[in-house]
């Protein structure tokens, strides 16, 4: 069974093979071709920048040493030390008290799942939630 965390990895890959594949796309387009929630892209796209393989320039994503570094490293530091204080937290309450829209905290999700400093845990709700914390 696979995890939460190896699953950002598992899209991390599909989103690698689609450009590989086709080239440079826009988000709309990458999440159409690869049937992902938009979460998921993100995360996905966070474990590439980590990884150095993926750079955006005008809008469209490609393979490539990244130019996303500044920006997703720096809101992976902030999630980082958000959970490193809160404990095991929900990733809406994580962007909120790091400063960051959602989409940025799950780029720094996938980033830090990445480099294997957390882990997820599903949360059955009538909403249900992932919760995050540091391994």
């Amino acid at each position: 069974m696979r995890t939460l965390e190896d699953e950002v990895g598992w899209n991390a890959g599909k989103v690698w093979k689609v450009l590989n594949t086709r080239g440079p796309l826009r988000e709309e387009v990458l999440l159409n071709t690869t049937k992902m929630k938009e979460d998921e892209l993100w995360a996905a796209i966070g474990w590439l920048a980590r990884e150095d393989k993926i750079c955006c320039e005008n809008n469209m994503y490609k393979l490539g040493q990244t130019n996303l570094i500044v920006k997703i490293g720096t809101d992976a530091g902030k999630v980082w030390n958000t959970v490193a204080k809160q404990g095991a937290i929900d990733i809406s309450t994580i962007a909120k008290t790091a400063q960051i829209t959602e989409i940025d905290a799950y780029a720094a999700l996938g980033w830090l799942a990445r480099e294997n400093k957390i882990k997820f845990k599903k949360i059955k709700a009538k909403v249900p939630k992932i919760k995050v914390s540091l391994k």
